[in-house]
């Protein structure tokens, strides 16, 4: 069944660290079309922001590369897409686990999956070694109940 694209949206940004509060940005800006909660926001920012960092850090270890970032606006949902051509992810499940991590020299948590999927509904990782790594995470935006006036 295909889902009727209310918006969309494309950014591409270079893999430094500074662009991070960019994408969380752009996306919160975004995703207000629909209306959403302060804690919804909260919660898109917090997911955009794991997936872009993990794509800083782990895409490219030695070079600077390019992280794109896809937004989709449908009914009362936000569909986000980050994606990269960096080396890619050897085992997705193993990544997936709390606490894991492959850089316990910078001091990362491992958290970066949970938290994803903590904060949004949906979450599919799709890698490929050498060629990169995309990530797509869905959020339900629920709207508040409006008060009929039944004078």
């Amino acid at each position: 069944m295909s889902r009727n694209v209310k918006n969309e949206m494309k950014i591409e940004f270079a893999s430094k660290s500074a662009n991070e509060a960019f994408a969380r940005i752009a996306v919160a800006a975004f995703a207000s079309q629909l209306d959403p909660t302060i804690e919804e926001i909260a919660d898109i920012k917090t997911a955009v922001s794991e997936a872009v960092t993990n794509s800083i850090i782990h895409a490219y270890p030695n070079k600077d590369g390019i992280v794109k970032l896809k937004a989709s606006l449908f009914d009362d949902e936000i569909e986000i897409e980050v994606s990269d051509t960096g080396t890619g992810i050897e085992n997705i499940e193993e990544a997936r686990e709390p606490l894991y991590t492959t850089k316990c020299n910078l001091e990362r948590s491992g958290m970066g999956f949970t938290i994803m999927e903590n904060f949004m509904d949906e979450l599919k990782v799709e890698s490929i070694l050498g060629l990169g790594t995309k990530i797509t995470m869905n959020k339900k935006i629920k709207k508040e109940k409006q008060i009929e006036n039944t004078y």
